[in-house]
């Protein structure tokens, strides 16, 4: 029985953590995806800006963004180089959010919003940053 404890590389415990950090992740990308697709005149009123339309294709692509996020997060073993990647592309998103904040003329709202979403954003990259740590702690553990 002792040969059958062992299923996977990692037990669920210690994927926990980085399996539920991508899914919230794709959850909130996916909401502000789908509304910056449904309601992007709003969403360009609120941040002050003229022109809406690449709001549309940034929802697309948060969407899309999602969709990958979730699959990677239900699968049985987590790949740590896909999840490595969505840190990554978390934290370029912080980085490219206060880039942009000094280079557009946001509204006042718009400047809080997208910092608000910004920090969101890098507590999402930090926990499956986390996430991925604690694996590659577990399996040097099992293998020392």
């Amino acid at each position: 029985m002792k040969g059958c404890e062992i299923v996977t590389k990692s037990p669920p415990d210690s994927q926990r953590l980085l399996r539920n950090a991508l899914l919230c992740n794709a959850l909130f990308s996916a909401l502000s995806g789908l509304a910056l697709v449904f309601a992007h005149n709003r969403i360009g009123t609120l941040l002050g800006l003229t022109e809406n339309d690449s709001l549309t294709g940034l929802g697309v692509g948060l969407i899309l963004f999602a969709t990958a996020l979730a699959f990677s997060a239900r699968r049985s073993e987590l790949k740590l180089p896909e999840a490595s990647v969505a840190v990554a592309l978390d934290f370029a998103w912080v980085l490219g959010s206060y880039v942009i904040l000094f280079l557009v003329p946001f509204s006042t709202h718009g400047k809080w919003l997208i910092a608000a979403i910004a920090d969101i954003v890098l507590a999402f990259g930090i926990l499956q940053w986390v996430g991925i740590y604690r694996i590659r702690n577990f399996r040097q553990q099992r293998e020392g």
